[in-house]
């Protein structure tokens, strides 16, 4: 099948000529397609946090919220430290 190059104008205007539901159906769509990616993100992220944890001796689980946020601050000013 061949792929069809088009602007995001092109798109949005092709859309716009679709009837009030299916205009909804593409909305839709395209929101549980971004949703998606961004669990993938957000579990990818928590499993490498969960294993920088583990590098440094801590249980990510065992951990509290309010450490978690201390911990990732932490790993940030690191990296900040490193570069500066």
């Amino acid at each position: 099948m061949p792929t069809l190059k088009l602007t995001d104008q092109q798109v949005t205007e092709l859309i716009q000529q679709l009837p009030p539901a299916q205009q909804r159906s593409v909305l839709m769509s395209l929101a549980r397609e971004a949703a998606s990616r961004r669990q993938f993100r957000a579990d990818k992220a928590e499993s490498e946090l969960r294993k920088l944890a583990s590098l440094r001796g801590r249980n990510w689980e065992l951990m509290s919220e309010e450490d978690r946020e201390t911990f990732v601050d932490d790993l940030m000013h690191e990296e900040t430290r490193c570069t500066s």
